[in-house]
C-alpha cells in the first residue's frame, strides 16, 4: 500500500460520507474506487477497508433517517438481520474469490444500479 497523506484519506472519507448521506446509501460504491485509485490499496483492500469505514457513516445516516421520521422498525429490523448475515457471507467470500471475480461482480452490481436508476 502507498503511503498517503491525511489531506487526501480526510478528502475520500468526506466524498464517501457525503454519497452515503446524499442517497442513503451507496457511499460504499464510491469508498471502494476512492481507496484503490486515490490512496492506493489493492483491490481486497479496498473492498474491505470500505465495508469497515462505511459502516460509522451509515449509522449516522441511519439516525438521521429515523429522526426525521423515514424509516420505520417493520422494514429496518428485518433488512438489518438479513444485511448482517449477507454481510458475513460476503466477507467470507471476498477472502476465497480471486480479484477479478471480485471486481467483475462489483462492475456488474454498479451497473446494475445505475441501469435500474435509469427507469
Amino acid at each position: 500500500m502507498k503511503k498517503n497523506n491525511f489531506f487526501k484519506r480526510l478528502t475520500a472519507g468526506a466524498l464517501t460520507g457525503a454519497v452515503n448521506g446524499l442517497f442513503g446509501g451507496g457511499g460504499g460504491m464510491i469508498a471502494v474506487p476512492l481507496l484503490g485509485k486515490m490512496l492506493g490499496y489493492e483491490d481486497k483492500e479496498a473492498h474491505a477497508t470500505a465495508i469497515f469505514v462505511i459502516a460509522p457513516v451509515c449509522a449516522a445516516s441511519a439516525l438521521i433517517y429515523i429522526i426525521n421520521g423515514y424509516a420505520s422498525a417493520d422494514v429496518v429490523i428485518p433488512a438489518a438481520i438479513g444485511s448482517v448475515a449477507g454481510g458475513i457471507v460476503g466477507a467470507y467470500m471476498l477472502s476465497g474469490c480471486p480479484k477479478t471475480v471480485i471486481n467483475y461482480i462489483f462492475i456488474a452490481v454498479m451497473f446494475a444500479a445505475g441501469i435500474r436508476m435509469l427507469f
